[in-house]
């Protein structure tokens, strides 16, 4: 990293943290707090796409925290779960986990992710993947203990999923990145922070 600029993570997922870390880039994290559900609620009004719209929450977070961070380099990041028009959010207990999952069986569903990174309060990159899953027809057998397998952790994911682990044995077919899946499309954002100078090229 060069050390004359400063990376900030505008995300509490410990997933998207993991993958910075992972990729050797040194980074603080600042989580932002802002309503999601009125930016989605405002953007479905006003006719945006998915695409629009995880945008949208991805340079809210970052302008969040770019207000208490001047002059660093502010990413914001979120993930939409759109299966038929449906957007899903991450659900509340195990519960509502089945409730999702059994609506994904047998179907597929896009995972869009947007990035936006805002330094001083001006936009300078932004991005937009989406990866295609095809969930498999798997038994309620399969279901539960799943569920009872995965713990709270799958909470923290909009799918009710972990591709790194267990999660793996929903799919039957994945068309997209690894990083897009997981929440954090990696390799555009590395080409950027090379080209900006925030890694090394």
């Amino acid at each position: 990293m060069n050390p004359n600029h400063r990376l900030v993570l505008a995300s509490q997922s410990r997933s998207r943290a993991a993958i910075l870390e992972n990729a050797g880039l040194s980074f603080d994290v600042e989580p932002a707090e802002i309503d999601e559900q009125v930016i989605k609620i405002r953007c479905r009004d006003n006719g945006c796409s998915v695409g629009d719209t995880v945008l949208e929450l991805a340079a809210a977070k970052a302008s969040a925290a770019s207000a208490r961070h001047p002059d660093a380099y502010v990413l914001g990041a979120d993930q939409i779960l759109d299966l038929g028009g449906t957007w899903y959010d991450k659900p509340r207990d195990r519960d509502e986990a089945a409730e999702h999952l059994r609506a994904f069986r047998g179907k597929i569903h896009h995972l869009v992710n947007g990035l936006v990174v805002i330094r001083n309060g001006e936009r300078n990159w932004a991005w937009e993947e989406t990866a295609h899953m095809t969930v498999r027809h798997f038994s309620d057998r399969f279901l539960a203990g799943y569920l009872e397998n995965s713990g709270d952790e799958i909470l923290e994911s909009v799918g009710a999923y972990r591709l790194e682990g267990i999660g793996a044995q929903l799919f039957d077919r994945i068309d997209g990145d690894y990083f897009t899946v997981l929440g954090l499309p990696l390799l555009p954002l590395l080409g950027y922070l090379r080209q900006t100078g925030i890694a090394e090229p």
